[in-house]
């Protein structure tokens, strides 16, 4: 079975239709009836391919447009369109990034591991870029189709092998951006071309995969340098950033486990393969216990290895008992939620009634004095019309 068989069958495996996903339950209602509306739009105008009628998809764009229906259709569209314009179903099939050994040696960048909660942890040293090797290893047009074939294995390999793994959806990437270095003056026009043509691509055709990205040791000239950068990044993917500068480690291990951080960031990894941490395409994505690995990280057709521990076809047999679990755990979630919700409207209901119950002491206190008050009039009045009978007769 070759390598893009795996993700053929991964990618069959893991998609559920977004019908079942609304009659399942599973789900948070309010999202499901933006995502149902936005997918009924579509179906109405035959704008919905089968390969992208899944319920995260378009829970995807709804989110990134602040679930506007009609803003997130819109995005939709212009996502398909790109992909025609620009053939990416077939990069992601063929393209073959032959450089890709030697883009490594002077850039280093790469998938290493998981972060706390399962999500695929990426790693770039940008700050070691050497960009003069860099060009003279790769186009930028052959790097930006190269970063096309990655985003497409992480949404087709990564992810679902992640969940697998994890027992429950990952969808986003955890991210740490080493600036070290970096600044204004070694950060060349072409250097800021290929940046804002990534992000555009990232932000609008991959919208809402960054759950939050780290940048470190950022010094006083990347600092600078950040204010032009982020003039050209969505409000919402700004919110999911932190610039650290050199403290930045207590932050980074809240979200990643040290065994899945490099040491040369202050993990524990050292990954003995050869070339290092961030050349291995690390984690479930290529762990014989959970799908094959292949023998490069890269986005080039591979032989599975062989010997591995759990069959493929066993994998995808757990995998309908892995959604029953999580459904459970959902539902089981969803009631406790319920449950609280109800403790939480009594447990108001029980603090209004004390309320007015105090009021109510505070008001019969003021009106025994008030009745104690009128009963000594009434008792003064009583004693003086006696005295005054006594005056009379006498």
């Amino acid at each position: 079975m070759s390598f893009r068989s795996i993700e053929q069958l991964l990618r069959r495996n893991s998609k559920i239709k977004i019908s079942q996903n609304i009659t399942s339950g599973i789900h948070d209602q309010k999202e499901e009836q933006f995502v149902q509306s936005l997918r009924e739009s579509l179906l109405a105008s035959n704008q919905l391919p089968e390969k992208f009628d899944d319920y995260h998809v378009l829970l995807r764009f709804l989110r990134m447009r602040g679930f506007n229906v009609l803003k997130a259709k819109e995005m939709f569209l212009n996502m398909l369109k790109w992909r025609q314009d620009c053939a990416i179903d077939a990069i992601a099939k063929d393209f073959n990034f032959e450089e890709y050994d030697a883009l490594k040696r002077c850039y280093p960048h790469g998938f290493h591991g998981v972060d706390r909660f399962g999500r695929p942890l990426y790693i770039e040293r940008i700050g070691s870029v050497d960009l003069n090797k860099f060009m003279q290893v790769t186009s930028i047009d052959r790097y930006i189709k190269y970063h096309i074939s990655e985003q497409e294995k992480t949404l087709s390999l990564r992810y679902p092998a992640c969940s697998l793994a994890t027992k429950k959806h990952i969808s986003s990437t955890t991210a740490i951006l080493d600036v070290k270095g970096l600044g204004m003056n070694n950060f060349s026009k072409a250097a800021r071309e290929m940046f804002i043509e990534i992000q555009k691509i990232d932000s609008n055709y991959y919208p809402e995969t960054l759950h939050q990205l780290y940048i470190i040791n950022a010094g006083s000239g990347f600092r600078a340098l950040w204010k032009v950068l982020k003039a050209f990044m969505e409000a919402r993917t700004l919110k999911k950033i932190q610039v650290l500068g050199t403290n930045y480690l207590n932050t980074v291990l809240e979200a990643v486990d040290p065994s899945n951080l490099p040491d040369f960031l202050g993990g524990t990894c050292t990954c003995s393969g050869t070339g290092g941490c961030l050349l291995q395409d690390k984690g479930p994505w290529t762990d014989a216990g959970t799908i094959p690995a292949s023998k490069e990280p890269s986005a080039r057709h591979v032989e599975p290895t062989r010997g591995r521990k759990r069959t493929l076809g066993m994998l995808l047999l757990e995998d309908n008992q892995v959604a029953n679990e999580m459904r459970e755990n959902i539902q089981q979630k969803q009631a406790n939620e319920q449950i609280s919700g109800k403790i939480q409207e009594l447990e108001d209901c029980a603090a209004q009634t004390k309320e007015t119950l105090e009021t109510l002491i505070c008001k019969q206190k003021e009106l025994a004095i008030h009745i104690e008050q009128l009963r000594k009039l009434i008792r003064d009045d009583v004693v003086e019309e006696k005295k005054a009978s006594v005056q009379i007769s006498k």
